[in-house]
């Protein structure tokens, strides 16, 4: 009966070739003890932060690839598998290759996803890296078969920098965290304020903790005394600091970065052109609001689905040739049709300025300008890029 309502508006040609639709399989790959999904850290939902598995997005993007798939003659489907090591990442991946699964979506840390693009450099398979923001992995990291659907640090940084210049918050108080990766989020806003013009008046390290000997490196108070700022960066990645800096420093000055104006590929509060529905899909499927790392998976699925459905074909170079091409243009619901660079993979696309529960900006703001696209005044353009991608430029 559930098969005979799901069905009852297509054509009686596509029922009956049903049976005969070509598998199309995508693989989806994370760690099955990853630190980001522990429930302790779930239930704290870090601005900027995974929420959940990404997975939820992928999911939600097959689903919807249902009846498009059958229009084209394809069964979309989705090969997930959770894995504890490196080792068993490259074990996985080589099974799914030899079922004939082409497009692999990577949860995973930058370290390991650039193992493994390095490990299957030469085949035919496409990398998407739905987690990763990390901008060595676009640079001197890069590889051709690894595309990025979630925006790099450099064009969230970008993006939250052409909003600080749009306002006149030129001087920047930089509070940068104890972790490795606080300090290579700090290097990529550097570069940002630099290419925009902002001054970095002061750089302050802080700790996590209140040990109370310490107070003057976990104190947002004492850490933002003594100076002049209008604004105050905070690079922290675990976000425990950082989320409890806003309204705490030392002068009435907004907090941005890794907590208050936080930029991102996605938020649940964004609304216009059809997002709301997708957040409401995402919402049915995983009980929780949307996340940029879920829409990054979404957008994955979606560049190959949206391939196939263009080329009418399933092989794996037409498609990505396509995808890499002047003739892909991708609906993410964020109000720019979007494309791929050539020269490092990364999917250009606006980015997300958001505070709690509502979008402040959308970035690119008006004014920042690009003899070629827009979107590119987000992130590292061919000029700047350090990747020697061997691909074809398709521009």
């Amino acid at each position: 009966m559930l098969l005979a309502v799901l069905t009852a508006g297509l054509p009686s040609s596509a029922l009956a070739q049903k049976d005969d639709l070509t598998p199309f399989a995508f693989g989806y790959i994370g760690w099955d003890e990853d630190p980001r999904y522990s429930q302790a850290r779930l239930d704290q939902e870090f601005q900027g932060e995974p929420w959940g598995r990404p997975v939820a997005g992928a999911r939600v993007a097959i689903d919807e690839a249902r009846f498009p798939g059958i229009s084209a003659g394809v069964e979309f489907s989705l090969d997930e598998r959770q894995v504890g090591n490196t080792r068993e990442v490259l074990a996985a991946i080589r099974e799914m290759r030899d079922q004939d699964t082409r497009f692999f979506l990577l949860d995973l840390p930058p370290g390991t996803v650039s193992r493994v693009a390095d490990e299957f450099a030469g085949e035919d398979i496409t990398l998407f890296n739905v987690a990763a923001r990390d901008d060595r992995l676009r640079g001197a990291h890069c590889q051709a078969n690894l595309l990025h659907t979630i925006p790099s640090d450099a064009m969230r940084n970008d993006a939250l920098a052409q909003y600080l210049v749009s306002r006149q918050w030129n001087d920047v108080l930089l509070l940068v965290g104890p972790e490795r990766a606080d300090a290579v989020l700090a290097d990529s806003f550097r570069r940002s304020a630099e290419r925009f013009g902002l001054n970095v008046v002061a750089e302050r390290r802080f700790v996590l903790g209140n040990n109370p000997r310490e107070r003057e490196k976990n104190n947002p108070k004492l850490l933002t005394s003594g100076l002049d700022y209008d604004v105050v960066y905070i690079a922290d990645t675990q976000g425990e600091f950082s989320r409890r800096a806003n309204f705490a420093v030392q002068k009435p000055r907004p907090v941005v970065g890794s907590s208050g104006l936080v930029p991102q590929a996605w938020h649940w509060a964004w609304m216009r052109h059809g997002a709301r529905q997708l957040n409401n899909r995402l919402e049915d499927k995983a009980d929780r609001h949307m996340t940029a790392y879920d829409w990054a998976a979404w957008v994955a699925v979606k560049s190959v689905v949206e391939a196939v459905q263009r080329t009418g074909e399933t092989g794996h170079g037409t498609l990505v040739d396509y995808m890499l091409g002047d003739e892909f243009n991708l609906d993410g619901f964020k109000g720019y049709r979007m494309g791929y660079r050539h020269w490092n993979g990364q999917l250009r696309q606006p980015i997300l300025l958001a505070s709690g529960n509502w979008v402040i900006a959308r970035a690119p703001l008006e004014g920042f300008l690009h003899p070629d696209n827009y979107l590119d005044t987000l992130g590292f353009d061919p000029r700047e890029s350090a990747c020697e991608r061997p691909v074809e430029d398709a521009s």
